[in-house]
């Protein structure tokens, strides 16, 4: 875990933001010579699968069943939680849902504000959407603009019977009206902290941080 935060800490002092578990939706302004700290750890291994387990039955609650139910990751690390949950659900259900791959970039509100065209990494949806149950999954709701766009993302390939969406952590400060139906952990948090997610799949760890922002002096 330390080389993973050493690299997040030495992007936000360079004034820049990796894509280590800070999602565009999940940071405030940033400058260089920024510091962050860890200020508390919001989640270990063992807590994240029990939300990941918890939040799969509740998909099936709420859904009675998994009929039409397909889920859909955004990049990054919402396609690694959406294939544990379709791992879960198929254990539970002895049905393996479809999973697919987006990525939201062309669709953000905020593309044009950027200094360069931003990376375009891929979007993989291999089943129509249409009439499903789509169920978007995200490591960290914040804004609410990411979803926005995930969600223009998904009626631009089909049209869905009913759209969800589940979040490991919901740290609040929605600037649209959007909110997640599947929750793993509500985190109260301030515009000055970030919720950094690591997982096995990307980061070679598994936690969810806290960390604080420190304005240069």
């Amino acid at each position: 875990m330390k080389e993973y935060q050493n690299l997040l800490i030495e992007s936000c002092e360079a004034g820049k933001v990796t894509k280590m578990g800070v999602m565009d939706g999940n940071r405030p302004a940033m400058h260089a010579g920024t510091k962050m700290r860890e200020k508390a750890t919001i989640l270990d291994a063992a807590a994240i699968r029990r939300s990941l387990v918890r939040i799969s039955h509740e998909i099936i609650e709420k859904n009675k069943g998994v009929e039409d139910v397909v889920l859909i990751g955004i990049r990054t690390r919402g396609i690694f939680l959406a294939q544990r949950l379709a791992r879960f659900i198929a254990e539970f259900e002895g049905v393996q849902l479809p999973v697919g791959e987006l990525d939201v970039t062309l669709y953000r509100d905020d593309r044009r504000n950027q200094p360069r065209q931003p990376e375009v990494t891929r979007t993989q949806i291999p089943f129509d959407v249409t009439d499903k149950k789509v169920i978007l999954v995200d490591d960290v709701l914040f804004t609410g603009r990411t979803i926005r766009a995930a969600m223009d993302a998904v009626m631009d390939v089909g049209r869905p019977r009913l759209i969800q969406l589940a979040v490991l952590i919901d740290r609040g400060h929605r600037e649209l009206p959007i909110r997640a139906d599947y929750v793993g952990k509500n985190v109260p948090t301030s515009r000055q902290e970030v919720v950094a997610v690591a997982l096995q799949e990307q980061d070679g760890d598994e936690r969810v941080l806290l960390m604080e922002l420190i304005a240069a002096q």
